[in-house]
């Protein structure tokens, strides 16, 4: 019977132990995951509020993560762009020559720059990018140096774009060229390189990319693009087929017109004036402030023999564009 009294005294014990220990292990369990909580938030406060390199990373992932947006309080994302340049700016002022804030600094001064109503902000931060991008590429591990060409070359045709000079387009071509050859893919870079070409007057490299291009996706105004350089190869076969793709499927009425002005050229050029004319006359009665219309207008006169509707039609050309170079020799030659 005592020992009977005794073996339950022991169970007691040991349930006593048993629950005082489950207890304490429920307490440091709760205290580790209050700790782990508070150092979360902590760090996760650090990276996305401090000048470092991991913030610059956490950042540029938002860019394509529009879930998260609100989260920072983002709108648009030319906010993080000018967050990442800001930090990437911090950086650089300590480390001048910190590869991955160059590389982050350079991308978002792109950007920044693309989004600028400005000409002259767009430049200098196309500039800024420029600088940043090439310096990074001096010192970028293997593989990611092709990205930085890549964005170099976007850079490059951005800043011939803005410049309204062509002085850049075969930089922008030499490095979306070394881009492919080092194994970076993006879908714009035929087009990029077909209008490159194209500034550069080398039509047949052009043609090239911007069939290239189609490939990829086709668009209106490719197809315009590369009719016109297939124009300026002396290959207006091939340049109307392209015109006939148009007039059958766009809906951009800018580019319609644009492709009435080629085919009433390439009349023109054909000596097929009533073609021409009807081509001209068709813009005009859709924009009346075509001067290059006007201008096509005054030289089927011209061929026609009646001086006087030529010359009215070139200073209708003059009115419109008081600089327009062919209108200004024609009534140069009448003198």
């Amino acid at each position: 019977m005592k020992l009977k009294r005794f073996q339950t005294r022991e169970i007691f014990k040991q349930k006593g132990h048993f629950f005082k220990k489950l207890a304490l292990f429920a307490c440091l369990a709760a205290v580790v995951s209050v700790a782990i909580f508070f150092t979360h938030r902590l760090i996760d406060s650090k990276i996305n509020n401090g000048n470092s390199i991991i913030n610059l990373k956490s950042k540029w992932k938002l860019v394509n993560d529009k879930s998260k947006w609100q989260k920072y309080d983002y709108t648009d994302v030319s906010e993080i762009y000018k967050d990442i340049y800001e930090i990437s700016s911090a950086i650089l002022y300590t480390k001048p020559f910190n590869t991955a804030a160059l590389t982050y600094h350079g991308f978002s001064a792109f950007f920044l720059s693309v989004s600028q109503s400005d000409v002259v902000s767009s430049l200098t931060y196309i500039d800024d990018s420029i600088n940043s991008l090439r310096l990074a590429l001096q010192n970028a591990r293997f593989g990611a140096g092709a990205q930085i060409e890549y964005m170099l070359g976007k850079a490059y045709f951005y800043k011939n774009f803005q410049s309204s000079y062509y002085y850049y387009s075969d930089l922008a071509i030499d490095y979306l060229l070394k881009s492919k050859k080092h194994g970076y893919k993006a879908d714009d870079i035929p087009e990029l390189l077909g209008l490159c070409y194209a500034s550069l007057g080398m039509t047949m490299e052009s043609i090239s990319s911007f069939t290239e291009a189609l490939l990829v996706r086709e668009s209106d105004i490719l197809l315009l693009s590369i009719a016109e350089q297939y124009h300026n190869a002396g290959q207006d076969n091939a340049a109307e087929q392209y015109l006939f793709r148009i007039s059958q499927e766009c809906k951009d009425e800018q580019i319609i017109l644009k492709s009435h002005l080629l085919m009433g050229n390439i009349f023109l050029e054909r000596e097929q004036y009533d073609d021409a004319e009807k081509e001209f006359n068709l813009i005009l009665e859709k924009n009346e402030n075509s001067a290059d219309s006007y201008y096509g207008l005054g030289v089927i006169y011209e061929a026609r023999g009646d001086a006087a509707k030529a010359r009215a039609e070139w200073r209708k050309a003059l009115r419109i564009q008081n600089n327009h170079p062919l209108a200004l020799k024609k009534m140069s030659d009448f003198k």
